[in-house]
Parts: structure tokens; C-alpha cells; sequence
């Protein structure tokens, strides 16, 4: 009877041993990648920001229905829609993911970044799926099927996207809202256009470095969509302890974060609204940026560099590179219209590489009560 069942044992593992994993079904090769890029078009990821993306977006003829919210100077559209038509020969683009979302500070997005004769280009896409960092690795290779797809502006940041209609009457300043907006494309649609092309390979990836004047400066419209979403390194800076307001800025307080916006921490609470909260940084010269974090990344709570419980008077102990994602967002007139339409985005507290003169890393500091 034991034989017996060791036999039915060993026969039902035998079942249930899985195949191993078809490689070749899951990463393209550079031939079989230019084999399909061969039977339609490939454009860089600037020819296709300027063959799609116009000043006022295509969607819809009656312009009342779509959200075109007037930037500062009321002359510029923040919320725009140009949808791609579907074509019989497919319209790809190509580029290396440069972010992830482990750390919780890129939500349901992630940006791609292509070197052209040497230049990095780049562009946000908007995808609804959670946990994308886990399909989409970081230095992964794609190709994408554009056409069918849109291209949006989210508060004039490009974005490969989906119109979709924001309808939520109950939101802060909702009748400049309400209409359609570019939205998020769905994971099914996402992955059936997308082809990872070989392994993921973290040591290609492109890192442009740049002083904070550099882009800072770049305030043409036009410019600003050829500099977001770059992968940067800012060199030699360090935080001030400070938050940007509508006059300059103000110092970050030793308030509790769920509490306090203010608070000496990287992203403390916004009161369940869930913009980004930015913290200021500044080079030798005295040019200013933010850094900019979700409220709901792994690290808000953590005290920014030089911070404790006791304030941020050493903040300018600690100064180094800081490494990240380049963003061009105009949407939030509480800032000082100087600084707040540039930020740069930390994937994680590993892209701040600040030391102290004796060359110790800055301490990771939680906040607890």
C-alpha cells in the first residue's frame, strides 16, 4: 500500500513540475525587434512629442467638454489631448525604462529614455497598473505600438496616454476640472503594444548632468517638453530645510507630518488632496529647485538631509549629487512662480548621494511620534 502511494506521489509532483520559462516568448532580439519595427515606422521619442502634440490637442470638436485650464499667462493650454489614429502600417517608438515604483514616489507611470547621436531624449507614460516596476524593470528595453494610442499634456508635462473624462464635481476648484483630461492607458491595451527587447540592463542607462540654473532657465513651453523626463544628476547641492511659497520660501517646521504640510520630512501630509510636496535644494551659486515626493512614496516620512526632530539646522552639512527624474509641471499657483514649474523626482533615498566633510552618508531618519 506505501509503494502504492509513494508511486502516486511521485507521479503527481512529476504533473505538477512546471515547464521551464520560454525566453524567447518574453524578450525580442535586436533582429526580431528591427524585423517588426521593419513593417511599419519608428519615430525618436522627440519627432514623435513633435509630430503629434499640438498647442491645443485634437480631442473632441467642442472644445467645452475637454479640460484646457489656461496656464499663469492665460494664454497657454496645461491640459491637452492629440489622439493618434489607428493605421494599417503601426507607428512604434523605442526607449530604456529609466524608473521604477518600488519606492512608491512614481505612481501607475514611468518614463522611457532613447540616446539619439549621442542626446538623451525622453517621455512619461501614463499606465493604470500598480506594482509596473515588477513587468517593466528598470533598465528594460521597449517597444511600443503607438498609433490608436494619444499623446497628452498633464500640466503641460507630455505623456504617452488615453483621453479620459475627470467627472469628480466634489474636487477643489472642480468647474476648472471637470471634462476631459489625458488619462491613464489600461495595463490589457498597455502590455498588447508593448515588446521587452532583451534583458533589463541597469548599466545603459543615460544620466545627463546638469547645474540647476541649466534647466531652470528653460521657461519657452516649447523647450520645456524636450527636458522633461530626463534622467539627471545634479551635482554639488544641498538641502536648505526650506519649501517654496508663494513669495520664496519658507522653513520647514518639527510639526508632525500627518499634521503639519510644512513639516522638516520629505512629503508630509496634503490633507488627502495628493499633490507632490517639494522640498528645496540649492547649489553653491544659490539657484534653487525642488525635490519633489508623493505623500504616499516609502520615504515621505523620512527627514530630509541634515533634519531631525530638533529642525533642519544642519541641513547644509551634507552635500553631493542628486539623481532623478526632471520635471516641468505647471499646475499649482501656491509656489513661487520663479522655482515651482521645475522639480526633479527621487526614484528612492538612494538617488541622494550627500555627504558630510568626512565623507559619511547622510543618516536615514524616520520620523516617529
Amino acid at each position: 500500500m506505501k509503494k502504492l502511494v509513494y508511486i502516486a506521489l511521485a507521479a503527481f509532483c512529476i504533473a505538477c513540475t512546471p515547464n521551464p520559462v520560454d525566453e524567447s516568448k518574453l524578450f525580442l532580439t535586436d533582429a526580431q525587434a528591427d524585423e517588426l519595427i521593419a513593417q511599419g515606422t519608428l519615430l525618436t521619442l522627440q519627432e514623435f512629442k513633435d509630430t503629434y502634440m499640438t498647442e491645443k490637442g485634437n480631442y473632441l470638436s467642442d472644445t467645452t467638454l475637454y479640460r484646457t485650464r489656461a496656464t499663469k499667462d492665460g494664454k497657454n493650454y496645461l491640459f491637452a489631448i492629440d489622439t493618434i489614429p489607428a493605421q494599417e502600417t503601426p507607428v512604434y517608438i523605442r526607449g530604456r525604462v529609466t524608473t521604477d515604483d518600488y519606492a512608491g514616489n512614481f505612481y501607475k507611470a514611468m518614463c522611457i529614455q532613447q540616446i539619439v547621436d549621442g542626446k538623451q531624449q525622453a517621455l512619461r507614460l501614463s499606465v493604470d497598473a500598480g506594482s509596473i516596476g515588477g513587468l517593466y524593470q528598470i533598465g528594460q528595453e521597449i517597444l511600443i505600438r503607438v498609433d490608436g494610442l494619444a499623446i497628452g499634456r498633464y500640466a503641460n508635462q507630455p505623456q504617452l496616454c488615453l483621453p479620459s473624462y475627470n467627472n469628480n464635481i466634489y474636487a477643489n476648484n472642480a468647474e476648472q476640472k471637470i471634462g476631459w483630461a489625458p488619462g491613464r492607458i489600461p495595463m490589457a491595451i498597455f502590455n498588447a503594444r508593448t515588446k521587452c527587447i532583451g534583458k533589463p540592463d541597469v548599466s545603459k542607462l543615460v544620466y545627463d548632468e546638469y547645474s540647476i540654473k541649466e534647466f531652470t532657465s528653460v521657461l519657452n513651453l516649447q523647450a520645456t517638453r524636450t527636458w522633461d523626463a530626463k534622467l539627471v544628476r545634479i551635482k554639488n547641492v544641498h538641502f536648505t530645510g526650506q519649501y517654496f511659497t508663494t513669495s520664496g520660501t519658507g522653513k520647514c517646521t518639527t510639526g508632525d507630518p500627518e499634521n503639519d504640510e510644512n513639516a522638516n520630512v520629505f512629503a508630509p501630509t496634503t490633507n488627502n488632496i495628493g499633490y507632490p510636496q517639494g522640498r528645496v535644494i540649492e547649489d553653491a551659486y544659490g539657484n534653487k529647485t525642488a525635490v519633489s515626493s508623493s505623500e504616499y512614496a516609502k520615504f515621505a516620512y523620512f527627514y530630509i538631509p541634515g533634519a531631525d526632530q530638533n529642525g533642519v539646522a544642519n541641513c547644509t552639512d551634507y552635500v553631493g549629487d542628486v539623481v532623478g527624474i526632471l520635471g516641468f509641471y505647471s499646475d499649482n499657483a501656491k509656489y513661487d512662480p520663479a522655482y515651482d514649474d521645475w522639480s526633479i523626482s527621487i526614484r528612492s533615498l538612494d538617488d541622494l548621494q550627500l555627504y558630510d566633510e568626512d565623507g559619511n552618508l547622510w543618516p536615514r531618519i524616520e520620523y516617529t511620534k
